[in-house]
This record gives structure tokens, sequence and C-alpha cells, in this order.
């Protein structure tokens, strides 16, 4: 029996690399030989993840499609990336637009999961969720591909203009993605906030144009550099903290988007009055959808965002459990890629 590698996911402090069958591509499938996959911040969320632990996370994902099913005709060999959720394009979610309402898109995934040598991708997602990558993009590069377009979805919802003031709190990989596509979507005034010193130093070397100690008066902060609060509030951290004074940050007018959220015992007091009196709008972003897909990927093979410098490790799959002790515990680290197929 032909074995493979993979990481199980019990919690942050607890990844066992395991063997389990090499699964072979059904009739209207293919199967993916990894070669790059990234942690993603929501890898290391464990409220989210332990309750449907043991699994195979990994959901950042590009390699070489290594076998195809007798009924697939589009694909054989080539450099891709592949999308873990599609949604069905037939609901009244997708009819409306709302394609990560889908309920077919919150229950689609490929086997066993990113962080293993080879994933068997299903046939919803052979034909709606595979993207072959330019000749100049590196698998690496491809592995952020997926978080760029959920930034891509979450800006283009809160319908962010180049004049706005924009205040990113948490400067994560999605923190530091938000800044890039802003400063390329032509943003000229970007402020990031966080409590990480190194992170801060980041967000300035990838076009912040200031940088502040999330710990501070930031309302005060904001007026003191601008005259005024944000048009535009990202909220990139699940800290309550972070959820509580990003509500005081807003322009007259001005809108937030929680792009993390706290977890789901946390009951945010909303000041509704000074949100109706002021007309600020308050909404959300989750994952991606494949217009959102498609414009990262348009985004990423321009060259214009330094992703690349993005990565501070990469990692062989048999060290799964130091990547997601780096992206834990959050401190001198940013991207964590594992290549589960390294020589």
């Amino acid at each position: 029996m032909n074995l493979l590698l993979a990481a199980f996911y019990y919690n942050n402090h607890d990844v066992q690399v395991q063997e389990i069958p090499t699964p072979k591509a059904g009739e209207e499938e293919v199967r993916l030989k990894v070669m790059a996959s990234g942690i993603c911040g929501s890898d290391v969320i464990e409220w989210y993840r332990v309750p449907k632990a043991p699994r195979v996370l990994g959901h950042e994902v590009t390699g070489i499609i290594d076998q195809v099913g007798d009924k697939v005709k589009n694909w054989k060999g080539e450099r891709v990336f592949v999308s873990h959720h599609v949604p069905c394009f037939k609901c009244r979610h997708c009819q409306r637009g709302n394609h990560t309402a889908c309920h077919t898109l919150h229950t689609t995934n490929f086997y066993p999961g990113g962080f293993a040598q080879y994933v068997l991708v299903p046939k919803i997602n052979v034909e709606h969720g595979i993207y072959r990558l330019p000749d100049a993009m590196s698998f690496e590069e491809g592995t952020f591909i997926e978080p760029l377009a959920c930034v891509s979805r979450g800006q283009r919802l809160t319908g962010l203009k180049r004049d706005d003031t924009v205040l990113i709190i948490g400067s994560g990989i999605s923190g530091i993605l938000h800044v890039q596509l802003a400063k390329y979507r032509g943003v000229g005034n970007i402020i990031v906030a966080d409590i990480n010193p190194y992170r801060l130093e980041l967000a300035k070397k990838f076009g912040a144009q200031h940088a502040l100690d999330a710990k501070t008066n930031l309302p005060e902060k904001l007026r003191e550099l601008t005259g005024h609060l944000a048009d535009q509030v990202i909220v990139c951290t699940g800290a309550i903290s972070a959820a509580m004074a990003s509500m005081d940050c807003v322009e007259n007018g001005g809108s937030m988007l929680f792009f993390a959220v706290p977890d789901p015992t946390v009951k945010l007091q909303v000041p509704i009055n000074q949100f109706w009196r002021n007309e600020i709008t308050m909404r959300t972003s989750y994952g991606a959808a494949p217009n959102d897909i498609e414009d990262a990927l348009g985004v990423l093979t321009t060259g214009n965002l330094n992703v690349k410098e993005m990565i501070t490790h990469r990692l062989p799959l048999t060290d799964a459990q130091e990547g997601f002790r780096l992206m834990a515990e959050a401190g001198n680290s940013l991207k964590v890629i594992l290549e589960p197929n390294q020589e």
C-alpha cells in the first residue's frame, strides 16, 4: 500500500505527522502533489479548529496535478492553485452574488487537507476551483492567492476608496495583505495598529504610512496624525480589546470591517446610538468567492505586491508542529509555509 505523510492537528501544541493511504483519483477527480501549503492565521485559532480535531488542515495550497480521472479532460500535469471551498452557482445566495453564504461553499473541501503530500480534489472543485499558476509565479507565491482573495473581497464589500484614511488593526498576514492591496489600489493614507513591535516595523516596510502601538489611545493618535478619525477601520485580529477599540476609531459617515472576529462566547456592545447618529456602517467579510480568487490571481500576476518577503519560514511537513508554534506565538514570524514534498 502506498502511504503519504499528513499533519494531523489536535491543537496548537499537538500536531502529529502520520502515514495514511495515498488516495487515487476517481473518474471525475484529480490528485494534487502538494508543493507548498501556507499556514493561515485561522489555522491556529483554537476555538475555531479544536472542536473538529483531529483533522488535516491546510487550504492555501499549490502543487502539480499528478493523476487525473478518466473523465477529466482539462487537466494533466499543470502547476496549479486549488481552492478548497467552491460555491454551487445555483442556489439563491449564489444567484444574488452572495457566493460565500452558499451552503455548498461551506461544506466543500479536498481530502485529506493541504498539510499532506497529496490531496484528492473532488469533482465540484475540479470544475470550479482549479487555477493555473502563471509560469513566473512560484508555488510559494501561489499560496497567497487564497488569503489575498479574502482581503480583496473584504475591501470590495466595504467600498474602499483612494481618498480614504484607513486604519488596519492587526498586522499579521491578513493585515499586511490589506496594507499592500490598499496601496496597490491607490489608497494614500494607511495606518496600522498592533501590539507587536516587529510586526509594526513590517507594516511600515510593506507600505503603511504610520504604525501605532495599539495599547495607546488610538482615536487621539488618529486625530493627531490626520485631524480626524478613520474613514475605514479594518479589524484583522480576534482580540476583544481590538474589537472594542475599533468602534471608537470610525469617522462620521465611515465604515468598519470585521475581517477577524472574537470567539463565539463574546458579545460585543455596539454603540448603536452613536453609529446611528453618525451614519457609521459595520459589516463582516468571510472567505472568498471565485471572482475574488480571480482578482487576487490577477493582482499577484502583476508582481506589484511583495509577497516573497512576507515569507519568514519555509519548513518540511515533518516540522509542521514548529510551523504551528511559530504562527500561534506570532512573534518574529509572519508567513510560514510547509513544503510537503521537499526533497
